[in-house]
């Protein structure tokens, strides 16, 4: 991705205030960098073959709203690091960091507007009351010490995760003569990749010594090994009373994980890996084939890799 047009700011009238006012969000830009979250609609244009300055506007909505979700959820979730470097809000304030997060979105807005397409602005309105629905049932959840159903968990993902993948292929569509129904790929794939980010920040330890080894446990967020493991054992209520603590001590939240392990829940999660990461092949297949997704398939099966046990 072309360094993002790093300049956000300039977008609006008065460039000096604009760009001491988007400071939170243009320290992420670098921080974030170009995931496979944002590459997707790379990807898609594989198949949609948008014309190449529409596809940059589309590009850099996703990003912008991409950015804005995590500049919020970092706050939300009380984040101390982002990518081992300070969250955004711990540098610039909270208030200031919600204020360019929500400006952020204005910058989109406008950018959805130059593409003078009549359902633009009606999907990125559709769009982002997914993602605000969807984070607000998981914080909902947490904050009321309820664990959801594997089902509810998988909708709320399709919400809260997928609303990056549904927004750029909406967008996209509206410029491309493919009409193809992506949406069974698009809500496989946005389920597989939420699991999968659970699945490492449980079960990896690369940052045993660190703020952010299981921090799952410490913001007490229902990710998907907890829910199978408080699901399928309903009458044992240590890991919902670790997650009422919030704690931040390693020794307990080791603990919690090696009862996952326990209840075989680090198992049955890559088992559901393993399910999803096949669907999502054929399904790839099935729509003709997709190089440049199969690359980012490839990618994601680096949880596979068992360096814990």
């Amino acid at each position: 991705m072309a360094q993002y047009e790093n300049e956000l700011y300039l977008s609006f009238g008065n460039n000096e205030e604009d760009k001491a006012l988007l400071e939170p969000f243009n320290y992420l830009v670098p921080v974030i960098g170009k995931t496979i979250d944002l590459r997707l609609s790379e990807a898609l244009n594989y198949w949609l073959k948008v014309p190449q300055d529409k596809f940059c506007v589309i590009r850099d909505i996703i990003q912008t709203v991409y950015i804005y979700s995590i500049l919020i959820d970092d706050i939300q979730d009380d984040s101390e690091l982002r990518k081992n470097k300070p969250v955004a809000h711990n540098i610039y304030g909270i208030a200031g960091t919600i204020n360019a997060a929500n400006y952020s979105l204005l910058v989109a807005l406008e950018k959805v507007f130059a593409l003078h397409h009549s359902e633009s602005v009606k999907v990125y309105g559709e769009q982002l009351k997914e993602l605000h629905k969807g984070q607000g049932l998981e914080i909902y959840w947490r904050d009321n010490y309820i664990c959801p159903s594997e089902t509810a968990y998988k909708k709320m993902t399709t919400l809260k995760t997928g609303t990056f993948y549904k927004l750029a292929l909406r967008l996209m569509q509206e410029f491309s003569e493919c009409k193809e129904d992506f949406s069974f790929l698009i809500e496989t794939l946005s389920i597989y990749k939420q699991i999968r980010n659970d699945y490492f920040n449980l079960y990896h330890e690369k940052n045993v010594d660190t703020r952010t080894y299981a921090d799952d446990i410490t913001t007490g967020n229902f990710s998907f090994p907890i829910v199978h493991a408080i699901q399928s054992h309903p009458d044992d209520k240590q890991i919902m009373n670790i997650l009422r603590q919030r704690t931040k001590d390693i020794d307990i939240k080791r603990y919690c994980v090696s009862m996952l392990k326990k209840f075989g829940s680090f198992d049955y999660t890559r088992t559901v890996l393993k399910e999803l990461d096949k669907k999502v092949r054929e399904e790839v297949q099935r729509l003709g084939g997709n190089p440049l997704l199969v690359q980012i398939l490839d990618e994601l099966m680096n949880w596979k890799i068992q360096d814990v046990e």
